[in-house]
């Protein structure tokens, strides 16, 4: 996500601050951990000169990813350490991060690039009652955010929101979802390259999937008559909604809070989705 980063010294700094929690203030810690976190997997690729952010499954970025980190990791029983807590609130509505929900509230879940990104797109709009940043479709539970950028979990970084269908409409969070990034370039937003950011739609019922296939469809047309994808196919996986982990607290709505770096590395393709 920091295209910026290109050596070591700025995650050794930000870990120095980090160290001395208690002597420095929130925003400076909020930003070292960013930094230590949202900064790692573009350094592990910076050691080769690749393009940044690239994680993949094979290959030099696959070695590179196991040097920085450590090799792949067989998971965890219970969630992350860093996890909200139990008992944490949306930074934005004040209302739980964890189920149960209120009665008549349903979920969503996409995969649309970094979810920094996908969640500023959602968390303030009416009828949201709460959203949170994670990681669904892996192989391991309960991974990490250095886990899922060595490429090597399957994890995608996902949005997962939790609305009011009487306010806002599921064929309103897609409408957001197909317009705000770019769905045909496979595993990749922007600068943003790696399996954990690609364009996913991941179903709770039925009727989602319905609408989200006819979506798709409709935008696929819509791609083809205006040319905005330079003739290139939705590569959307359409799925039932895996586990969802939620990834780090610092991850949380991080656009909303003080002290955070306003990055979007969406790339949206300029079409429109038609009624």
């Amino acid at each position: 996500m920091w295209a910026s980063m290109t050596s070591l010294a700025p995650v050794a700094r930000a870990r120095a601050v980090l160290a001395g929690r208690g002597r420095v203030p929130r925003s400076s810690r909020l930003s070292a951990l960013a930094l230590v976190g949202a900064g790692s997997c573009l350094l592990a690729q910076s050691f080769v000169g690749g393009s940044l952010g690239v994680s993949t499954r094979t290959g030099r970025g696959d070695r590179v990813a196991r040097a920085f980190f450590g090799g792949p990791s067989p998971g965890r029983d219970t969630p992350i350490p860093d996890a909200p807590a139990p008992d944490a609130t949306h930074f934005l509505t004040g209302n739980p991060m964890y189920p149960p929900w209120p009665a008549g509230m349903e979920e969503a879940m996409f995969g649309m690039g970094c979810f920094w990104c996908s969640e500023n797109l959602y968390m303030a709009k009416e009828g949201i009652y709460s959203s949170q940043v994670g990681y669904a479709g892996g192989d391991i539970n309960n991974p990490s955010y250095q886990d899922v950028c060595t490429g090597m979990s399957g994890h995608n970084e996902v949005v997962r929101i939790v609305y009011d269908p009487k306010v806002i409409t599921y064929g309103d969070l897609l409408k957001v979802f197909w317009e705000r990034h770019d769905p045909t370039t496979k595993n990749q937003q922007g600068g943003d390259r790696g399996t954990q950011y690609r364009s996913g739609i991941y179903y709770y019922t039925e009727a989602q999937k319905q609408l989200a296939e006819a979506t798709r469809d409709k935008y696929q047309s819509e791609l083809e008559a205006t040319k905005a994808a330079g003739g290139r196919k939705i590569s959307t996986e359409i799925v039932p909604a895996p586990t969802f982990f939620y990834a780090e607290g610092y991850h949380q709505q991080y656009d909303a809070k003080p002290g955070s770096r306003r990055y979007c590395g969406l790339s949206p393709t300029g079409a429109t989705l038609p009624a």
